[in-house]
């Protein structure tokens, strides 16, 4: 690792080829955790979306997804479905989701790790979803899009209780909202900033940029790869699914976060040399993920 500055640390290939390296051949899906993607609505069916990211989850080596939806649009996402499981949550007249503890508990049973608020909406339920999820959900949990709006308008300290371990990935103005501090200040600030937050709150947090800032409150890593290509509607979800995927096996800690945004942006590299920056679609991203876990793993040798 590159230091940069007292507990901060510029992440570099060979600091997370451990991660991705390859499998033993007497393993099978189960070693791998089930992971569930929850989001959705009629007004973001997201169906793309949501394909993307669970996509992106099975790219990233977790063994089974399970994608928890508003049952009113489990239509529309099934045939975008091959390798993932859904599963069809109720909803209001609204079609957003509607919490019930029985079918709640159903939906999550068995998962090591869930990623939650793409596509989700401004549900009224949600923030009755998303804190059962943070009191009760005792795997990883993934707060991205509408589950950070959802969070922002609720008490922050539910943090400091959860039993999840919880993972929080703002862009600036998602964190804005969170933080309740002007862009303007985060920008001027933004690794202090960031260790404050993570440390007040319990958590680890992701704060996207083209130098996207990871930490836990006490040891920061910056992962610096990426491209303007990236630059477009999708590639936030792109990421998530890659850290669900990921903390289906492994451990929530900041390398390991770390080693999710290093992939993302790798694999973005890679796409963009294929498809130019004008061109690229988060989806391309996907497409490259296997391409960036060798360029990873090949600093091994």
């Amino acid at each position: 690792m590159l230091k940069l500055e007292d507990n901060v640390f510029k992440i570099e290939t060979p600091d997370i080829s451990n991660i991705f390296k390859p499998r033993k051949r007497d393993t099978n899906k189960g070693d791998y955790g089930t992971v569930g993607i929850i989001g959705g609505s009629l007004e973001y069916s997201g169906a793309i979306k949501l394909s993307n990211m669970s996509a992106t989850a099975v790219r990233s080596g977790c063994g089974i997804v399970r994608v928890i939806v508003p049952e009113k649009i489990a239509f529309a996402i099934a045939p975008y479905l091959l390798e993932q499981t859904i599963f069809p949550i109720k909803c209001d007249d609204n079609n957003y989701m509607i919490m019930d503890d029985d079918q709640f508990y159903k939906a999550i049973y068995g998962l090591t790790a869930i990623g939650v608020g793409m596509g989700w909406g401004n549900g009224k339920d949600n923030s009755k979803i998303l804190e059962k999820l943070i009191l009760s959900f005792e795997g990883n949990l993934v707060i991205d899009a509408d589950g950070l709006n959802t969070l922002s308008k609720m008490d922050l300290s539910i943090l400091k209780n959860s039993k999840s371990k919880i993972v929080l990935t703002p862009h600036p103005k998602e964190f804005e909202r969170l933080s309740k501090i002007s862009i303007d200040e985060i920008k001027k600030n933004p690794v202090n900033i960031a260790k404050k937050f993570a440390k007040d709150y319990n958590i680890i947090l992701l704060l996207k940029g083209s130098n996207t800032i990871i930490t836990d409150g006490n040891k920061t890593f910056v992962a610096d790869r990426g491209c303007s290509g990236m630059a477009t509607a999708g590639s936030g979800d792109v990421l998530s699914g890659i850290l669900v995927g990921l903390l289906g096996y492994e451990d929530v800690n900041i390398l390991n976060i770390s080693a999710g945004a290093f992939l993302a942006g790798v694999a973005g590299e890679f796409a963009q040399e294929k498809y130019t920056d004008i061109s690229m679609k988060a989806s391309d991203t996907i497409e490259f993920i296997p391409e960036a876990i060798k360029y990873i793993r090949n600093s091994l040798h």
